[in-house]
């Protein structure tokens, strides 16, 4: 298969009917290793708004359990696409999810602000640092992701375009972040499961790393300062150097897709394995469009 193959096929695709098969191409054998890195970045910009970090640091959920959620997240997303937002594998996923928000109160607002990031986050990541940016069927198919996974979570007011998404969290982010020490208790769980992939000797480089590539509106709200000049041109020329390396290389085989490894599975996992372990107890309600 050329390098350039998939591009060919995704763009044939109608990106509101075939959005999930897109989005396993291009997460799966695409850009897998960007796409979650650009997932990443959008936990950590959860992590700039004090209303939704206090929450999180309330919950003690990273300081306790942080490979966990880290995990658990990335697999609930997983759980919904992997056989189309409209198979029961996926409405079971958002149940399942649903029941665990539906203990705490939160805005309407904030929920839409972290769908959003899903969005934009591994879309701002592919085209600064990946091997070829997305074309508008990639980027078309990731907003309407982001639009069934919000109505399958009763969401309201979830935008129909990518440049919605781009704008909503924009400005919610212009108006929302702030520094607030939870955020930065977060941020430091957060990063100690990052760091903890790698052999100890390296982790304060990766930790330094990891810095050097975030924005700084972002820093400042997590409480970092920005990075030294030459550490953010470094870290930047490191990333562009392996996606030039991958974009030289043949095109990731179908049989070899690159699936998520959570390592709080090693042997497997069930639904009701993912959130906290008080999440079983509590009653799954039908989702929006299964109401009567």
């Amino acid at each position: 298969m050329g390098r350039y193959s998939r591009l060919r096929e995704i763009r044939r695709m109608d990106p509101v009917r075939d959005c999930a098969e897109i989005l396993r191409l291009m997460s799966q054998y695409e850009f897998p290793w960007d796409y979650r890195q650009g997932i990443s970045v959008a936990f950590l910009r959860d992590y700039g708004v004090p209303r939704i970090s206090v929450l999180l640091d309330r919950t003690q959920e990273f300081e306790r359990n942080g490979q966990k959620r880290y995990d658990d997240t990335v697999l609930f997303g997983y759980e919904m696409a992997a056989d189309g937002f409209g198979s029961e594998r996926a409405r079971a996923a958002a149940r399942h999810l649903n029941r665990i928000h539906g203990r705490y109160r939160i805005p309407n607002e904030d929920y839409l602000y972290v769908l959003a990031t899903t969005v934009v986050g591994p879309k701002r990541w592919i085209d600064r640092f990946g091997w070829r940016a997305l074309c508008p069927q990639e980027a078309q198919a990731l907003a309407e992701v982001g639009k069934r996974m919000g109505a399958m979570m009763g969401i309201e007011g979830v935008p129909d375009t990518y440049a919605g998404f781009e704008e909503l969290l924009d400005s919610y982010e212009q108006s929302m972040f702030a520094y607030d020490p939870a955020n930065r208790r977060v941020a430091n769980a957060t990063f100690r499961v990052m760091a903890s992939w790698y052999p100890a000797p390296l982790r304060p480089l990766v930790a330094r790393f990891s810095l050097a590539l975030l924005d700084e509106p972002l820093l400042e709200a997590l409480g970092f300062e920005q990075q030294p000049r030459w550490a953010r041109s470094l870290a930047e020329r490191l990333v562009r150097a392996r996606s030039r390396a991958v974009g030289l290389m043949p095109a990731r085989p179908r049989w070899l897709p690159s699936r998520p490894r959570p390592r709080s599975y090693p042997f497997g996992y069930r639904l009701d394995d993912l959130g906290p372990h008080w999440a079983r107890s509590r009653p799954l309600e039908p989702l929006p469009q299964e109401r009567c």
